[in-house]
Order: structure tokens, then C-alpha cells, then sequence
């Protein structure tokens, strides 16, 4: 083991003069705040030969357990001790702040303002390569090399990327189609996006729930292409809580297009026979005139409980 490696280990005395400049540490660190924030001396902490650290309390509003660290130093065989440098250092309880977050992990929906830039990462699993045109054809295609030698047709042509398309070729086509974008949406993110959109104006919302109808059937919806058009529209309906946004086919509210015009539930058609009427039957025959019995007609008057 070096006698380097043992000096290091072993602990430092701090240096007599630099502990002593306590009255220098704390004008530094008054300069570098302000008069009336710099607190007690709390301890003076060797760092190397010659050189100490001098911990002051920090009494800045917002800065509680913080404490002001002026590191001071010596040359050797000098009495003259200087100042090294003046921070704001944390203590074991100080009030620290969050965790840094990347702005990209920070943003929410509704975050961005008129003038905002969101750039996209360049391995965006939301996106991926459109169609640039140039991609090789097939020998077959009306577009191949081989076949344009044959064919003087303007739809023929295949053009570069970085000059304007002719006309009619098929970069143009693609131009107007939409289809010559740099990236498009990947798979990945034309699910999320129906995940997201599915749950705001789904079927499982409360509004969805209760509507009368589905939004496949109401006239206010208005379809879109591609493939979410399989699961989505707009809604026009001005009325409904969902007007210009992206729902679900099987979102519905009460602003439904028919929800006037909609046939009424039907009612149950009235029971052949009639179950909550009683009808009255005499417990005993009539008896005879001459009996001495009760007369019939005191028989049928009687009460017989029945309703």
C-alpha cells in the first residue's frame, strides 16, 4: 500500500489558520447573499492540506436545512488565508426540490399554446416512414424501369423527391393523395389514439350508457376514411357534449339524430285472462223455499270477502 493511499485514508487535521477564518468565510458568504440570511457557524470540515470548509445556517426564506459552504485555503509556509469559493449546499433535512422530469414526460394534453413547438423523437413508436417514392417497383409495375423504356406514357415517369413532380407521374398522385409524408402513424399509434379517444367518448361512459341510441345510427355523425373510420366519426351535433370531436361508433348521447322519431317501447298486449278480478262462486246450493233455511237471495248478499 503507497504512502499515498494511507494518507488518504487517514483522517485530516484542519489547518489552525483556515478554521480560524471564520469572520472571512462569513463576509464571503454575506457577499454572495445578502446581509441578514447567513446564519450560526455551525462546523468547519477539512477538505485537503490547507484547505477548509466553513458551514454557516441559512436563514433564505424557501431554503430550509440549506446551508451556506465557503471553502477557504492557504499556500504553503504562508499566513495569509484566501478564499477558494462560496455555494448554497443542501443539509441531511434540507427542503429539496422534485426530481428533475424531462419536458417530454411533463406534458399533458392541453399543455401546448398558440406558437408552442412539440418536436417529435426520431424513434417516435407513434410514427413510422411514409411513402417516399423511392422505393423500387416491381419488374412488373407500370412504373419499373423496364417498362417506362417501353411506355411514353406521362404516368410513367418517375421523378426524384427533391425536384417537383411532373405531372400525372406518380409522386404527383402520391402528393395529392397524401400519401408522400415522411412518417405516418404506426400501428402502435393508431392504437393508442383509439384507446385514448375510446375512453373519453366510448361506450362505457356514463353519457354512452344512457343515450337512447348509438352514434352509428345517428345522423349527425360524420364518417372519416382509413382505417379508424372502421371505429370513429365526428360529431356535428352542436347540442351534444361531443360536437367537433372524435367518438366512437358506439358512443351515443341524447342529441341523437332520431331520438325524437324513435319508435316507444312496446307495451305488453292486455292478458286474455283477467287475473286480478275475483269472481264469486256460493259455498253451499241454493237451499229449498220451504227448508227454513236462509233465503237465497240473503245468500248472495252475503259478504264473502271477495273484492
Amino acid at each position: 500500500m503507497s504512502a499515498a493511499t494511507t494518507r488518504s485514508r487517514t483522517p485530516r487535521t484542519p489547518d489552525r489558520l483556515c478554521v480560524e477564518a471564520v469572520e472571512l468565510a462569513r463576509a464571503s458568504a454575506e457577499e454572495a447573499a445578502y446581509p441578514g440570511v447567513v446564519g450560526e457557524h455551525v462546523s468547519a470540515v477539512a477538505e485537503g492540506d490547507r484547505v477548509v470548509t466553513h458551514f454557516f445556517e441559512c436563514k433564505e426564506p424557501g431554503y430550509r436545512g440549506w446551508r451556506w459552504a465557503v471553502t477557504v485555503t492557504r499556500a504553503s509556509r504562508a499566513k495569509n488565508v484566501t478564499l477558494d469559493e462560496t455555494v448554497l449546499l443542501p443539509g441531511d433535512d434540507a427542503l429539496l426540490a422534485p426530481e428533475w422530469v424531462p419536458w417530454s414526460e411533463r406534458l399533458r394534453p392541453g399543455d401546448m399554446g398558440p406558437g408552442d413547438l412539440l418536436p417529435t423523437d426520431a424513434e417516435d413508436l407513434r410514427l413510422e416512414p411514409g411513402w417516399s417514392g423511392e422505393d423500387a417497383p416491381p419488374p412488373n409495375s407500370v412504373v419499373s424501369t423496364e417498362m417506362a423504356e417501353l411506355v411514353e406514357a406521362e404516368d410513367a415517369d418517375v421523378t426524384d423527391r427533391t425536384v417537383v413532380p411532373a405531372r400525372g407521374s406518380i409522386t404527383s398522385v402520391a402528393e395529392e393523395l397524401g400519401m408522400r409524408r415522411a412518417r405516418v402513424l404506426s400501428r402502435y399509434g393508431l392504437h393508442t389514439a383509439a384507446d385514448r379517444w375510446d375512453e373519453g367518448f366510448g361506450a362505457k361512459t356514463p353519457m354512452a350508457q344512457a343515450a337512447p341510441a348509438s352514434c352509428v345510427s345517428c345522423g349527425f355523425l360524420v364518417a372519416i376514411g382509413g382505417s379508424l373510420g372502421q371505429a370513429f366519426g365526428v360529431c356535428a351535433n352542436e347540442f351534444s357534449p361531443a360536437d367537433g370531436r372524435l367518438v366512437s361508433l358506439s358512443y351515443g348521447c341524447g342529441g341523437h339524430s332520431e331520438a325524437a322519431v324513435m319508435p316507444a317501447p312496446p307495451r305488453p298486449a292486455p292478458p286474455v285472462l283477467d287475473s286480478m278480478a275475483a269472481d264469486e262462486f256460493p259455498l253451499h246450493p241454493a237451499p229449498a223455499a220451504d227448508t227454513g233455511s236462509v233465503p237465497p237471495a240473503d245468500v248472495q248478499a252475503a259478504d264473502l270477502g271477495h273484492s
